[in-house]
């Protein structure tokens, strides 16, 4: 066994897959560290109640990331992947994005604007929800499916600690008093911008990428073309960020504040699971038959994370000074949601839309997204932060387990 992968870490692509991994590894890593070195100190400072506005209005904004992002984390990198030896094709590729994503973001502020012109709950604090949705600006220039695509990491990496570090830093220097809590959503904005900038000179200088004018026919072909995966990528925000935002709307601020600290913790596998999905992406699109070996270390990795969250959760709940009653209680539930969302990687991201069979992955996450969408008021309504918990991970192992259930029935029947 050691052998074997002592051969395939010596190969071309293993070298690759190793050096991505590594550089994502030590980006999320510290992007998991620098967060849970800075929340204590925000959570004490600012007050879970202020903190908890500040993810509610992040909430918001999510629906529109994944509006202006329109999937192209995925089909963008696909494309690049195949296509970039190729500096007519990859002009094109990029220009398509840039431009879709332009006429998404000035959508998205215009929605923006009626709802925090209109909405009371969103009036009274104006300023954090103009401030949050800054970060658009910052998600919609970062390109960071181009440096995925050509399996460059580092530059993702390296982009991505300059926002963590920044923000860190500004966090302990800025964030004095409870009254500074306006002042975190702004770090958030500012350095996604930066970093947005950064990567595009990257693009431009070094890899010699040029935009170009394309007809509105072919922007609108390609908008239609990518809207399963776009459909696959956004409705989970149904029940995902739905849940987050009803608990929000719901019960109060201070509960939203408890929720996403808790969920720090399970989110710290999410990013473990991501990483390997995402290194895994394109040179599954080169190797397909290199699936089954994925989808094992895959597997064994969800099952330890859930493990070693479940072992260390004292430790964790006394650093983040979490003292609700039932913490672990919900920390279970969510943490049993990460097998869940490992199924939806292994099977929906690395088999199906590798495959190119883009609608088996919309329908399936269409349909679960629906059905979370369905349960999220009543569940919420009824029991409060225990319903938005069992919400999530109901409609992660609905999701990750439907498309399981479709590999092995193709599978079954060839």
């Amino acid at each position: 066994m050691i052998r074997k992968i002592r051969n395939a870490l010596s190969s071309k692509d293993g070298k690759v897959i190793l050096e991505n991994f590594l550089s994502l590894s030590a980006l999320q890593l510290v992007g998991i560290v620098l967060p849970i070195i800075t929340l204590p100190y925000v959570l004490r400072t600012i007050g879970f109640d202020k903190y908890g506005l500040i993810v509610l209005s992040a909430s918001l904004i999510t629906y529109f990331q994944s509006l202006t992002d329109y999937s192209f984390r995925i089909t963008a990198t696909r494309d690049v992947a195949i296509f970039r030896g190729n500096p007519k094709k990859m002009n094109v590729i990029y220009s398509k994005v840039l431009s879709i994503k332009f006429l998404f973001l000035v959508f998205s502020y215009l929605i923006l604007g009626l709802l925090i012109l209109f909405v009371p709950k969103f009036n009274e604090n104006a300023t954090i929800y103009l401030l949050s949705s800054l970060m658009l600006i910052g998600y919609a220039i970062f390109p960071e499916w181009f440096f995925q695509g050509i399996e460059k990491m580092k530059y993702i990496t390296f982009l991505n600690l300059g926002i963590k570090v920044f923000f860190t830093v500004s966090v302990f220097a800025l964030i004095k008093h409870k009254e500074d809590y306006w002042i975190y959503p702004l770090l958030q904005s500012s350095g996604y911008i930066v970093a947005g900038i950064v990567g595009q000179y990257i693009m431009v200088k070094k890899y010699k990428l040029k935009f170009i004018f394309l007809p509105f026919d072919s922007i609108f072909k390609s908008i239609k073309k990518n809207f399963p995966i776009f459909i696959n990528q956004f409705v989970p925000n149904l029940y995902n960020n739905t849940s987050v935002f009803l608990l929000g709307l719901l019960t109060n601020n201070m509960i939203v504040g408890i929720y996403n600290a808790i969920m720090v913790v399970v989110n710290l596998s999410i990013t473990l699971l991501e990483i390997i999905s995402r290194v895994f992406f394109p040179y599954l699109n080169r190797n397909k038959d290199k699936f089954i070996s994925y989808a094992k270390l895959a597997s064994v990795t969800a099952v330890i994370l859930v493990l070693s969250i479940l072992c260390g959760h004292k430790i964790v709940f006394w650093y983040l000074n979490v003292n609700f009653e039932y913490s672990l209680t919900i920390l279970m539930i969510l943490s049993f949601g990460i097998l869940g969302y490992s199924l939806y990687n292994i099977f929906g991201i690395n088999y199906f839309l590798v495959h190119r069979k883009d609608k088996i992955v919309m329908w399936n996450t269409l349909f679960s997204s629906i059905i979370g969408l369905s349960l999220a008021y009543p569940l919420i309504g009824y029991f409060g932060i225990y319903g938005a918990a069992i919400n999530l991970t109901f409609c992660r192992w609905l999701m990750g387990g439907g498309l399981m259930y479709q590999y092995f029935r193709l599978k079954g029947g060839k």
